[in-house]
């Protein structure tokens, strides 16, 4: 009777610890790998409302969301594109740009950029990136272990960049040389990828890049990333295509007061899967990998 008790005991004490093994893994797959602070389509001008924009007030959206980041401390903060809206001269636009950016160089960790049609309507993407720290077209980073890919998508069917109005937004493409970086960084990278856009890569035609299908072919063959963000169409929107999640972050130009803006805080946890925390309008979601 003593041996079986022992025997009932120890086995107890077995499972429970199995069980302990399995939880503290589960808990170590939930930690965040990497805080993520992310925003889009602020459209800053000093020009009157039209509609539902109301560009004046971008300067005080953007304030609040880089306070709540310093607090927060995020490793890094994203810009999605349409961080200004156009103007009628290069030199206003200029003094446009370097209005926010002067807003924005307070937060207290890395800042990133992705450009946006309205970026390059009077400037040219040297232009922009020579008044902020962007990198003026694709670019690649990574941090702790996660790589994040910033596409490209202002150039027109026929290859030409955008810039001076020489473009129709809705004609919104990656070029054959890009397509052939991302394949590359791609294909060299071996941790999860984020993958960072302004027009979008997913269903929503009105928005999307033309040549999509094929940029997410190579995104799907990769079997690497995780998530595309992107905004362009100012509503939050989500899809799933091919275990991949394409979130689209709602705009900050859109409504007037503070409450009408939306930025979010992304984790990305040690099991793959990402979790939005949103603020204001942007919605929060839970995307668990496939």
């Amino acid at each position: 009777m003593s041996s079986r008790r022992a025997f009932l005991q120890h086995s107890t004490l077995c499972l429970a610890g199995f069980s302990a093994g399995k939880i503290l893994a589960a808990e170590n797959d939930a930690k965040s790998l990497l805080r993520v602070g992310l925003m889009t389509d602020l459209h800053y001008a000093d020009k009157n409302p039209t509609k539902t924009r109301f560009y004046r007030e971008a300067l005080a959206k953007l304030d609040e969301a880089v306070e709540h980041m310093n607090r927060e401390k995020p490793t890094l903060v994203i810009e999605l594109g349409d961080f200004i809206d156009q103007a009628d001269s290069v030199e206003r636009e200029i003094e446009w740009l370097k209005t926010m950016e002067s807003h924005f160089a307070k937060l207290s960790m890395p800042r990133h950029y992705v450009l946006g049609n309205h970026c390059v309507g009077t400037l040219t993407k040297q232009e922009f990136a020579q008044h902020t720290k962007a990198a003026g077209g694709h670019a690649s980073f990574e941090s702790n272990g996660v790589t994040f890919l910033i596409l490209d998508a202002c150039f027109r069917e026929d290859g030409t960049p955008y810039e001076r109005k020489n473009f129709n937004w809705q004609d919104a493409n990656l070029p054959k040389a890009e397509l052939a970086w991302l394949e590359a960084e791609l294909s060299k990278v071996s941790g999860p990828v984020i993958v960072l856009a302004h027009q979008r890569l997913d269903l929503d035609k009105a928005h999307a890049v033309r040549n999509a299908v094929e940029v997410r072919a190579l995104l799907e063959r990769s079997g690497k990333v995780l998530a595309v963000f992107q905004g362009h169409s100012h509503k939050n929107d989500y899809q799933q295509i091919a275990s991949i999640h394409y979130t689209t972050l709602v705009a900050m130009v859109e409504g007037t007061g503070l409450e009408s803006s939306g930025y979010t805080m992304l984790d990305i946890m040690g099991d793959s899967s990402l979790r939005l925390k949103g603020f204001r309008r942007q919605m929060n979601r839970t995307l668990n990998h496939a």
